[in-house]
């Protein structure tokens, strides 16, 4: 047999193990656990990091000033050195539309070894503390909350005894290219996080969706968040995996009334958005990216190519391989589509859309060894975190 016939073959062969052995990382079933409401309601104070955000909150801000909670809760939203008049604009919405009592404050511009975000939620949270709270809510500043959001995390916490329940906030798909990368994002990082091993205490699975964390206060005290985090770039993956490394319990699934508003109408955008933190997934480790790259290319890019090579070549035994690996792709990404309200015929372009993702990739390496690190609204961190190196 040909190296093409061999590894078209490796290309089937790894579809049918995502499709059965990864956890069923392409369903999208899991959403918040079974609940009840408690008879006593545990008081909550919200978190809301924010830099530069003046643009989204009036569309965010006042979906969490209006929770219909039972019990006591109030938000505290941090101005992480904003230019755009976020703090200001966060105190007028407040008094506009009332509802839970809001705190604004800043923390100054972080100390060296903290990424920006953490350090504004490391502020927020210290706040927080002197209420006592029994949970926090950490809730990005483009999350925009259904108005029994923040009850039914609470109830869902409760009935599941969970330490953390994240939810993986809905993105906005309205451009051409939101419709192309953001399902993808997301079927992508479900297929390197499987939420239906993120609920198993004993797996080593851990992830969380930073947009909406709904987190035990003394679960953060026992693993130290966020200051055994603070050099994260991807932060919500530390997060949980610190939280589940200190013997707590969490969960992850996929939200229905929790909707991020942020625009990302240009493939630049999207670009950045992806490019900024890939390479740090990989650990800054060539033999990883090689890895990914190599892995990307076989898994997704092989069976289109195999499919046309061998009905061009006559060799069907080629032929049918990868088209029943691109098949099973195509499968596995339908109900990422359906969530998303996207059409079907979208699924076929899977490839089209891992290519991208590939490149992304590779632009987050060069960018690191350019010393650009993961650049954000202003600031460059030039060597990100890999997790909890300094527990």
């Amino acid at each position: 047999m040909s190296a093409v016939a061999w590894t078209a073959l490796g290309s089937l062969a790894a579809w049918l193990w995502l499709l059965l052995g990864q956890g069923f990382f392409w369903r999208t079933d899991l959403r918040l656990p079974p609940r009840r409401e408690p008879d006593d309601w545990p008081s909550v104070c919200v978190v809301v990091p924010a830099r530069d955000e003046a643009a989204v909150l009036p569309e965010s801000l006042p979906s969490l000033l209006a929770q219909d909670y039972p019990g006591r809760a109030e938000i505290f939203l941090v101005d992480d050195g904003s230019s755009d008049g976020t703090g200001e604009l966060a105190r007028a919405l407040a008094r506009t539309h009332g509802g839970l009592p809001l705190t604004v404050d800043s923390p100054g511009e972080p100390p060296a070894g903290w990424t920006g975000k953490l350090w504004a939620v490391r502020h927020g949270i210290g706040l927080a503390r002197a209420r006592g709270p029994e949970y926090l809510l950490l809730t990005d500043a483009d999350i925009a909350h259904a108005p029994d959001s923040l009850r039914t995390l609470v109830a869902a916490a409760r009935t599941g005894g969970f330490d953390l329940v994240s939810q993986m906030a809905r993105l906005r798909v309205e451009s051409v290219w939101e419709r192309l990368v953001v399902p993808a994002f997301v079927y992508f990082f479900a297929q390197l996080y499987p939420f239906r091993w993120i609920a198993v205490k004993d797996s080593r699975t851990a992830a969380a969706a930073g947009g909406c964390v709904l987190l035990r206060a003394d679960a953060a005290e026992r693993a130290r968040i966020p200051d055994a985090i603070r050099h994260a770039v991807i932060d919500d993956v530390a997060l949980a995996r610190a939280v589940k490394g200190s013997g707590g319990h969490i969960w992850l699934g996929l939200a229905e009334r929790v909707d991020s508003v942020r625009p990302y109408p240009r493939l630049h955008d999207l670009w950045r958005m992806v490019s900024r933190s890939a390479y740090a997934q990989l650990r800054h480790n060539p033999l990883l990216l090689l890895g990914t790259v190599l892995g990307l290319a076989v898994v997704y890019l092989l069976p289109p190519v195999a499919l046309f090579t061998g009905l061009l070549s006559g060799h069907t035994g080629i032929a049918a391989a990868g088209g029943l690996a691109w098949l099973l792709m195509t499968a596995t990404y339908l109900p990422m589509l359906r969530y998303y309200r996207q059409p079907a015929w979208l699924a076929a372009s899977l490839p089209v859309t891992a290519f991208l993702y590939l490149l992304m990739t590779v632009d987050s390496a060069v960018q690191h060894y350019m010393g650009r690190g993961a650049a954000w609204k202003g600031r460059t961190y030039a060597r990100p975190d890999t997790a909890l190196d300094e527990r």
